[in-house]
Order: structure tokens, then sequence, then C-alpha cells
């Protein structure tokens, strides 16, 4: 089972870890130019986005559990129907979203308190960026796929070759170019096409002949589409509230000034960055977990909760271990702004933390998509928004200031895991079980 795992796992932390990575090359160009607010601008303008495609993060996450589980009980035409129906609803959202754009930035803008020159370059920011959503959409369609269909290749290949030219082009525009947010903003346009091609290109090389299985009159049959947007409306539920929460973070670490919003933006790329690891087991047991509740074979989903539990948490303490015992130098990979660096070791004891209080969250997640357990997956999220981190926060702000953002950070992982650890027994293990008998 450890093998299984693993050969998923590898390959999705791989390419997961290179997505912090192109965060952290992004911060530290921006980080080394002369004013702090570029660095906000990249924060702002990255919680913006996080806000509009995270929530059509169901299309990465919806696609591998219901694929995984077609896949486990070899289905060859629901398998390509979904991936069909996933990239109809990709292609309508992003259209959606270009045509609205005016109106989303007039929005984002007027909910976050921001200085002048943060929201002036954050525009510049905005205004190139929204034109990757097709693709960006695209890509969360085809690699949820691929991820179902037990291939962690093929997202590893797609996401390290965006992410290299993404990273490659940033340091072209921002260092040789001299430009700055622009520069960071184009250099993703042009890397999400570039990946969206490669993807296409893997999809048609390798399963061509599955797609012969695509029958269009399929498309819209109603069973189909009742549980494909059920699942899917529970896990954008579930995202919304994720996004609300880091977004809420962000745009309060903006009313703090931008030497906060600069140091805070830098302590959740490291808060991100494990994430991004740990995903690597969370993803494995997606494509498992909905393998085996496809397949009933409930032995072998039990060994997968335990074993993805075990990795996932070991890598949330060998990470806590990193930044306790790298602290300040870890900082200065980043920013050479002294005062965003004292500013940041203030509040870095939040961020030794993080990785292993977040573990628990991560693995859970994975294990419910795969079991499309996504009502849970909406309800812990919900209780974990509203009744733990708005109150924390609201009744530290006063007297903690910035420490009352990590403090309710910290409580909203904490109550993730421990409300998935109380839903699991009745809608994953018992559900499958029965599945199974």
């Amino acid at each position: 089972m450890n093998r299984k795992i693993l050969n998923l796992a590898i390959p999705n932390i791989i390419s997961n870890l290179s997505v912090p990575l192109l965060g952290a090359v992004d911060t530290a160009l921006v980080g080394h130019l002369e004013e702090a607010y570029y660095l906000g601008a990249i924060a702002l303008g990255g919680m913006i986005f996080n806000f509009i495609f995270w929530g059509f993060g169901f299309l990465r996450m919806g696609t591998t559990g219901l694929t995984a589980q077609a896949f486990g009980g070899e289905d060859k035409a629901e398998s390509v129907m979904i991936l069909a129906r996933a990239l109809a609803v990709a292609g309508g959202s992003s259209l959606l979203i270009l045509l609205l754009q005016g109106w989303i930035a007039d929005l984002s803008f007027w909910l976050v308190e921001a200085s002048p020159e943060v929201e002036r370059y954050t525009r510049i920011y905005f205004e190139i960026r929204i034109y990757t959503a097709p693709a960006t959409l695209g890509l969360y369609a085809l690699n949820g796929w691929f991820l179902g269909m037990q291939n962690a290749r093929y997202p590893m290949v797609v996401t390290i070759v965006l992410n290299a030219i993404n990273i490659l082009l940033d340091i072209f525009f921002v260092h040789y170019l001299g430009m700055h947010v622009d520069g960071v903003a184009l250099g993703t346009l042009i890397a999400r096409y570039t990946g969206l091609l490669l993807a296409a290109v893997l999809l048609f090389s390798r399963y061509r002949q599955w797609m012969s299985s695509y029958v269009h009159r399929m498309l819209l049959e109603v069973e189909s589409l009742k549980k494909f947007f059920s699942v899917n409306r529970d896990i954008f539920i579930r995202t919304l509230c994720l996004i609300f929460t880091f977004s809420f973070f962000t745009a309060k670490s903006a009313s703090f000034g931008d030497i906060i919003l600069a140091a805070n933006s830098i302590l959740l790329q490291l808060w991100m960055m494990v994430s991004y690891g740990i995903d690597g087991f969370a993803y494995a047991a997606e494509s498992l977990i909905g393998r085996y509740t496809g397949s009933g074979q409930q032995k072998r989903l039990t060994l997968t909760v335990k074993y993805c539990f075990i990795w996932g948490i070991g890598i949330g303490l060998l990470a806590s271990l990193a930044y306790a015992v790298f602290n300040i130098h870890i900082i200065r990979l980043f920013t050479d702004q002294q005062k965003v660096i004292d500013a940041a070791m203030v509040y870095f004891l939040w961020t030794v933390a993080g990785p292993t209080v977040s573990s628990f969250s991560y693995i859970w997640d994975g294990i419910f998509i795969g079991a499309t357990a996504t009502a849970p997956m909406r309800d812990s999220m919900i209780i974990a928004t509203v009744g733990v981190f708005l109150p924390l926060y609201m009744l530290g702000v006063s007297y903690l200031g910035n420490h009352s953002l990590w403090l309710a950070l910290t409580f909203f992982m904490i109550a993730r895991g421990l409300t998935l650890t109380f839903y699991a027994p009745r809608h994953v293990l018992r559900a499958t079980s029965v599945q199974a008998g």
C-alpha cells in the first residue's frame, strides 16, 4: 500500500512544491524592489485571484473524486463524460469571469483597505492576470481528471513545465527588463496557456482511444449531472469559506499597514509551501480512496487512510522543526527590507506551529474528496470559518492586534481537523463499508 501511495504522492509533491516555489520567487523578486508596496500589491492581487479561481477548485477536486470512482468501477464512458462536463463548466465560467471583470475589480478594491500605492499596482496586476481564467480553469479540469485516472505523472509534468516557464519569465521581465507587478502578471499569463496546451497534447497522446467513448447526449444526462453538481456545489461552498478566510486574513493584514501586510504575506507563503507538500499525500488519498470506494475494497481503503495520515503528519512535524531552526534565515530569502524582517520575526512562532496543526485537515480533505463525501466537508468548513475563525479574530483584535489573525488562522485549521475526524466514521468509513458489503 505504501508503494501505491508513494507512486501517486511523490509526483504530486514534486508538482505541488513548484507552485509555492513560484510564489516564493515572485515574492523574492518583488520583495527586493525599492518599495514595500510592490510586495503588498502582489499579496492583494494574489488574494483577489485566489478568491476568483479557488472558488472553481471543485473542477479539480470534484473531477478527481468522481473520475476515480468511475475508474474503480471500470466505467470508461462515464470517466470520459466527467471530463467533458468539467471542461464545459470551465469554459462557461471563464467566459463569465472575463465579461464581469470590471465589476469584479471594483468590488474587490471596495472591500479591501489598502494604501493608494498598493491599490494602484494591484490594479495593474489584475488587468493582465484576469485573462488567465480560461487556461487556469481548463487546467483544473484536466489535472483533476488525470489524478482520477490514477495518473499523477501528467499533472506533475504540466505543473513543473508551467511553473518553470513562469519563473524564468518573471525573472526576465522583472530583473532584466525592469518591470514590476506587470512583469509578474505577464509571466503568469504566458505560462498558463503554455501549460494548457501541454496538458491537451498529453491527453490526446495517451487517451485518444478513451475519447471515442464520448457520447454527446450523455453530456446532459440528468442523474449524472445531478451527482456532478451536487458534489461540486458542496466543494464550491467549502472552497468559498476557505477563500474567504485567507482573503479576510490578507485584507485585515493590509489594514495594519504595508509593513505588516508584507510580513504576513511572506509568512503565509511559508504556510502554503508546506501545505503543498502534505497535499501530495492528500491527492494520493483522493485517487486511491475514490478507486477503492468505486470498487468496494474496504480493507484497502482503511490502509490508505492510515498510511496517508502517517506520511502527512510526518511532513508537518519535519517542516515545523525546520522553521524553528532556520527562522530568520528563511525570512531573509524573501526580502532584505529590515522593517519587514523584524515584523515577520515577531509573528514567526505561528508559522512554526502551522505545518503540524494543519496536516490533519489537509489529509482528511483528500479522503473525503475521494469518497465524494462532500456535504460534511462543507459543514466542517462553515463551522471552522463562522464558528471559530471570525469569532476569535473579532474577540482578540483589540487586545492582540496582528497576533489575533494568526491565532484565528491556527484554530481554524485545528477546527477543520477535529470536525472532519468526527464526521469520518459515519460519512466515509461506514458509508464505504456498506457499499462494499
